[in-house]
């Protein structure tokens, strides 16, 4: 009996949590009501009173619930990550795909950069989590990344740092102004985004064909 009203309660802590996510990404923290909330949610005003005892608190459960799940598909995406440089143009563009897919162009992704455009100034203790967790982990796991093919010979980086960011940045670049909109991009925008970024990024950091070709077999072996 413990059991059932235990998953009871949490999957009416979900429905709370979906509900509040709702109504605060349409209206904003200032703008939501617990009565709309409770009312997308189907439950009393009480009921989330119950749980979250206030409006704010509500709202920071809402953030990490979020952050969680974009986290939890951040890290997903980068163990995806090309190894080899084989065919490093397409590995990289997959890569750049999935990234814009399914971290900036998904419903959280969306909804934490319009939380962080419209609530950001006035509450930003709630999202230094979400820096660091997200885009700082990102970089980090990113640059590290880099390193690895170019400690094969596929790139040629001095500061990884610097390159895992603008990686990111030119990935972006093309369905940045779609996002900002609420659009989503096709299935072909987006590959041809990453396509752009990743030609662009290999121009910058790509080991020149003929200086492989130059070197001896078992350095060209490795990066190939």
């Amino acid at each position: 009996m413990g059991g059932h009203t235990q998953r009871g309660q949490c999957a009416k802590r979900m429905s709370i949590l979906d509900a509040a996510a709702d109504v605060f990404c349409r209206q904003g923290f200032a703008g939501a009501s617990i009565d709309e909330i409770a009312a997308v949610a189907c439950v009393s005003r009480q009921t989330i009173y119950n749980h979250y005892r206030e409006k704010e608190t509500l709202f920071v459960a809402v953030v990490e619930d979020v952050m969680n799940r974009a986290n939890a598909m951040l890290f997903s995406v980068l163990s995806s990550f090309p190894e080899k440089s084989d065919d490093l143009e397409d590995g990289l563009t997959a890569f750049a795909v999935r990234l814009n897919k399914n971290c900036i162009c998904n419903h959280d992704g969306k909804f934490l950069r319009k939380l962080v455009q419209t609530e950001g100034e006035r509450y930003p203790h709630l999202f230094e989590s979400w820096r660091q967790q997200g885009p700082g982990k990102l970089t980090n796991a990113l640059s590290a990344l880099l390193a690895r093919l170019t400690h094969k010979g596929a790139l040629v980086i001095d500061d990884f740092d610097i390159a895992a960011r603008q990686f990111v940045a030119l990935a972006n670049a093309d369905v940045q102004m779609m996002t900002l909109f609420g659009e989503t991009p096709s299935d072909e925008e987006l590959d041809k985004a990453a396509r752009n970024a990743v030609r662009t990024f290999l121009k910058a950091y790509g080991r020149p064909a003929a200086d492989i070709a130059g070197r001896p077999p078992e350095l060209a072996a490795i990066a190939g």
